[in-house]
């Protein structure tokens, strides 16, 4: 098997794992949080399938962040009314970084090999997008676990109740 049919084997998995978790998840921000991602992965899986079919294809500079950004702007109002995260929540988040982790790390590990400079393009963007979906679950799973917290810290919040400008 080579680096393209695993890269597909992994979105194939990756695609399978957050579509169940998103059918699985109550919370209103992880239920779209992984609508969300397996879109993107959708997306690369087509790119990798037309590369492994030897197709001239285009990367298109898409931001999972941007994406997420307008979930969260579509969900705000109902993020306040706190839903409890269930642990198997919280454990599929987990998996989801595990997953992303070992996406980032075998895409570097590809770009290392990469033969023709639209490879070497689409392991650096696929890198790169495996990377913010990390971060996406890794901040997601801080909100859901401890929303008071990421609250203080996503919105920069000062303990001591004054700021340098005021």
């Amino acid at each position: 098997m080579n680096s393209i049919e695993i890269a597909i084997k992994m979105e194939t998995d990756a695609i399978r794992f957050y579509t169940e978790a998103s059918e699985k998840t109550r919370n209103p921000v992880g239920k779209q949080m992984f609508i969300s991602i397996v879109e993107d992965e959708k997306r690369h899986l087509e790119t990798l399938k037309e590369i492994f079919k030897g197709l001239d294809i285009t990367i298109h500079d898409v931001s999972p962040l941007e994406n997420i950004r307008t979930v969260f702007e579509s969900l705000k109002n109902g993020m306040m009314k706190r839903v409890e995260a269930t642990s198997d929540e919280l454990e599929a988040f987990k998996i989801a970084m595990q997953m992303e982790k070992e996406g980032i790390a075998f895409y570097k590990n590809v770009l290392k090999d990469a033969k023709t400079l639209k490879e070497k393009a689409l392991f650096e963007r696929l890198v790169k997008e495996e990377q913010e979906h990390y971060n996406i679950f890794a901040n997601t799973y801080f909100f859901l676990s401890d929303t008071g917290s990421w609250f203080m810290w996503e919105e920069h919040s000062i303990v001591d109740g004054g700021t340098p400008w005021a």
